[in-house]
């Protein structure tokens, strides 16, 4: 078991993580986490794939998304020596736990990282044709290195205006689109923008159950980083008062930003006119006949892009540095900058990104490759998240002293949590239903059984004698 020594006390010395994330950093933060460029760019897909009960499905799977934030804040809550959900899957379900999730969050991140890069090298090309994306994503790498080795604090700016971005371009949207429907805007082919379009005659589910179901497949990979205020806890600034606050607003921003901006859209747009491959966002923005919509939108997704990537390379340097203080990394990248910074931990992380993007650049199938990798992103994330409910239950059976001590207690409590995990196990079983999904659902395993070969042979030792 760790030892209390190492247990991930946060000592405000050379060699801690500083508290330096205010509430303001922590609230836009969490909500950048639950805006991702899914959202802009794959509601198109969803909506073709699902109609108009994708709006269902997105809310259900926000719903139990929001219980698992819930037991993630009473646990960070519950004990100070807590950091991240590294620390107390570790300490609650063993050192074994704490690696296994270390690392799965890492490599979640490292995927998610290359998938921004490209996709920012494919929105740069937009305005430069002839670009070589080598240029943008060696400059968008270098830009979050340097943004984040300086101070945690420059970390949460840039990650507040990034996502001050996004919610501007949503809220736009929802108003224009509300607009549209009060005054019964009338598109070019003679459809006349109605909530009706939505209701469609009482079938919200024009393509079936299955349909409905390979909605789920697709949204939940939306929802991936809205754990990331989780990963902060250790460089917030009064987390008793100001993670609470960011993790209970995920159910208004879930409503407003995914809810209200598909109905929106539908609205505008009948389910059956959306087209899949682009941005549904952008279609609204040139039907109303706003010229420079295309680039507006494309400098939005962009910034999402960057956002989500910027994100990664902070949260992959702290799990990093949470695994070599523990044993379960090399020692050096343990190591704290000045700054009070994971520096190594931080290069570690962004030639990571950089390697695995010069490898996937070199599959001819790039965009084939790129699916069946981001989906096995999205698993290991389900992972990361039954983690965070299954240490939450063990807490609950071997602390209840501090379970009755808590002032943040997860509703529904254990009960929950296997609900919870049901739902993350009917998930799975969709994902056996399409062709590419189950052949990431087929590899994913491999990554554990690297991770059990690792922990066995080289970090157990050195985790038993911390």
């Amino acid at each position: 078991m760790y030892s209390q020594a190492h247990s991930g006390t946060p000592v405000e010395g050379e060699d801690a993580l500083r508290r330096g994330l205010t509430n303001r950093h922590i609230q836009l933060i969490a909500i950048g986490g639950a805006i991702g460029t899914g959202l802009f760019m794959g509601s198109g897909k969803t909506i073709h794939v699902a109609g108009p009960s994708i709006i269902l499905a997105y809310a259900i799977i926000g719903f139990m998304l929001f219980f698992v934030m819930r037991a993630m804040g009473e646990l960070l809550l519950a004990d100070t020596k807590y950091k991240s959900f590294i620390d107390f899957s570790a300490d609650l379900l063993g050192p074994w736990a704490g690696f296994f999730v270390g690392w799965t969050y890492w490599l979640c991140w490292i995927v998610t990282g290359v998938a921004d890069v490209i996709a920012i090298a494919g929105y740069a090309q937009h305005w430069w044709p002839h670009l070589s994306p080598w240029i943008p994503v060696l400059l968008c790498i270098s830009l979050f290195f340097v943004l984040n080795i300086v101070t945690v604090k420059l970390f949460g700016e840039l990650e507040f205006w990034f996502a001050l971005i996004k919610i501007i371009a949503i809220a736009a949207l929802v108003l224009i689109g509300l607009y549209m429907i009060l005054t019964g805007f009338t598109a070019p082919d003679g459809t006349v923008a109605s909530l009706g379009h939505v209701w469609n005659g009482g079938d919200i589910f024009p393509k079936g159950v299955m349909g409905f179901f390979a909605g789920f497949q697709i949204a939940v990979f939306a929802f991936v980083g809205i754990e990331l205020a989780g990963t902060t806890a250790a460089e917030v600034k009064n987390p008793e008062r100001n993670l609470p606050k960011a993790i209970n607003s995920i159910p208004v921003r879930i409503i407003f930003f995914y809810l209200l901006s598909l109905i929106v859209i539908m609205s505008v747009t009948p389910w059956n006119e959306v087209i899949p491959d682009k941005s549904p966002f952008v279609q609204m923005f040139v039907l109303i006949g706003i010229p420079v919509a295309a680039s507006l939108v494309n400098f939005v997704v962009l910034t999402s892009a960057a956002s989500s990537a910027n994100s990664g390379v902070f949260s992959t340097s702290r799990m990093v540095y949470g695994l070599a203080e523990k044993g379960g990394a090399p020692v050096s990248l343990g190591k704290i900058s000045g700054n009070h910074v994971p520096a190594n931990g931080l290069i570690f992380s962004c030639l990571c990104i950089l390697a695995a993007y010069g490898v996937l650049s070199l599959v001819p199938t790039i965009m084939g490759a790129f699916t069946v990798v981001t989906t096995i992103s999205a698993i290991l994330f389900m992972f990361v998240w039954s983690m965070i409910l299954l240490s939450y239950m063990v807490y609950r059976r071997k602390r209840p002293e501090l379970h009755g001590k808590s002032v943040y207690k997860m509703p529904g409590g254990v009960a929950m949590c296997w609900l919870v995990l049901a739902f993350f196990a009917f998930i799975v079983v969709l994902l056996t239903l399409e062709a590419d999904t189950l052949n990431a659902l087929v590899y994913t395993p491999l990554w554990f059984v690297l991770l059990a070969v690792v922990y066995l042979v080289i970090v157990r030792k050195r985790y038993h004698k911390i």
